[in-house]
């Protein structure tokens, strides 16, 4: 990322107005809303009328859904199912990095089962009263929401065995300080397994389009702008110490995908061709990798 961003206090700002301000519409509307990355609106991702982006289409099939609230199941907004290729298994404590309205948490909840425990973070009050409802209505007990930014985990050291996040970490203005906190609570022999957007190969350097597109909060916010390439995530788990660093694209994007209203004013800048080629470079993908230690 080596365009220049927008400032982190600018960044957080505008990611936690548009966040929470969905999580208080639903609450106080009673209808669906985004609970994870991007949205249904115009100010956001995709104005998709079931809620849906395209994102998030398909990522959960409605036996996992089975049991989940409708308001959270609604709310599937990520890029992947991390709990799906997380592995996770009876009796794990598993923190959830951004858990939104807490559909992925639920889910992990229900996989690690009552001698595990799932712990969402996220840094709204709205988002996380939404979560909260959600794990009422689903009765589920070993899940627990906390009050913080997942560049400050509010855990202690060592006490995870498993990180996810779903289409949350390419919103972070620091990102290795996030990496850095994933690895400080996964206890030895803990795993990573997040779903994220990432940039095949990066954005192209000296190109007036990519500087803008690094500039830009709404694209920040719809999940865009935000993201590393490939080689930058893997660059960062292997410097902090993670072994076994690997990022699975799951799907390509498009220009349609990406901006769903329309390109942005600045999108002429360069030729269209050019626009598009760097646009779809952009992949949802799960990124893995394992903490050394643990039992042998």
């Amino acid at each position: 990322m080596t365009a220049a961003t927008p400032p982190a206090s600018d960044l957080r700002a505008a990611i936690q107005l548009r966040y929470g301000g969905r999580a208080a519409a639903q609450v106080a509307l009673d209808e669906p809303a985004a609970a994870a990355c991007c949205g249904t609106d115009t100010s956001c991702c995709a104005p998709r009328p079931t809620g849906v982006n395209a994102f998030s289409e398909d990522l959960y099939d409605l036996e996992t859904l089975d049991g989940v609230p409708l308001k959270a199941a609604l709310a599937r907004l990520g890029c992947a199912n991390p709990t799906a290729v997380a592995e996770l298994q009876p009796g794990q404590i598993v923190l959830d990095l951004g858990s939104g309205g807490g559909l992925d948490a639920l889910l992990a909840a229900r996989r690690v089962g009552p001698s595990g425990q799932v712990y969402g973070v996220d840094m709204t009050d709205e988002m996380l009263s939404l979560a909260w409802r959600n794990a009422a209505e689903a009765g589920v007990g070993n899940v627990s929401f906390l009050k913080g930014d997942i560049e400050h985990v509010p855990m202690p050291d060592a006490c995870v065995d498993v990180v996810i996040s779903n289409c949350v970490i390419n919103l972070a203005a620091d990102k290795r300080n996030v990496i850095a906190e994933a690895w400080r609570v996964l206890k030895p022999g803990g795993k990573f397994a997040v779903a994220d957007v990432v940039i095949r190969g990066g954005l192209p350097e000296n190109s007036p389009f990519s500087d803008a597109l690094r500039q830009d909060l709404y694209a920040w916010g719809s999940c865009v702008a935000g993201a590393l390439s490939d080689v930058e995530y893997l660059a960062m788990l292997t410097a902090q110490g993670f072994t076994g660093a690997r990022v699975d694209v799951l799907r390509g994007h498009t220009a349609s995908d990406l901006f769903p209203s329309g390109l942005p004013d600045y999108a002429t800048l360069e030729p269209a061709e050019t626009v598009n080629a760097i646009l779809e470079r952009f992949a949802s993908a799960v990124v893995h990798a394992d903490k050394p230690g643990g039992v042998t």
